[in-house]
């Protein structure tokens, strides 16, 4: 069986003075090869088929067969590492809680600890009339939640 470490060393060559980062790399026990790749704008198909090739180039199908897939993380899917939050801080995101509570809000920051989001909430102040929107940031650490994700908006 071809070593996931193998392919994340020949990957991380390969992304040497790139701007693009590894985002994961998935190896089944049949031998079919996953690798996701991200940018910050986004990755082009010529990007991952010169990837794919070089891939093949450093794996050896006389020693093993194996199946090979190159691709972006994909828009609308759960952030995976850190630099994905770091690249949509100021974009909006949609969080899920482990508590089952879905969060829609502007991503704020990120770090390898814990990221913020800020979402709008209705308060009523004491003699207004009506409720109004007002800025709470939240918290969480990457251990309350199920998901992030870069929300889609066609507004």
């Amino acid at each position: 069986m071809i070593e996931k470490k193998t392919v994340c060393q020949i990957v991380d060559e390969w992304l040497e003075d790139k701007e693009y980062f590894l985002v994961e790399v998935i190896i089944s026990p049949d031998d079919k090869i996953v690798v996701e790749i991200d940018h910050k704008e986004g990755v082009w198909i010529e990007d991952c088929v010169e990837l794919s090739r070089y891939i093949e180039s450093r794996l050896n199908r006389e020693d093993e067969d194996y199946e090979l897939e190159v691709g972006s993380a994909g828009i609308g899917q759960p952030f995976k590492v850190l630099q994905q939050y770091v690249n949509h801080i100021g974009k909006e995101v949609e969080v899920l809680a482990k508590d089952g509570r879905k969060h829609c809000g502007v991503l704020k920051d990120a770090d390898e600890r814990q990221f913020t989001v800020t979402v709008q909430k209705k308060v009523k102040e004491e003699g207004a009339k009506r409720p109004k929107m007002v800025d709470e940031d939240l918290t969480f650490t990457y251990e309350e939640i199920k998901y992030t994700k870069y929300l889609i908006s066609f507004k």
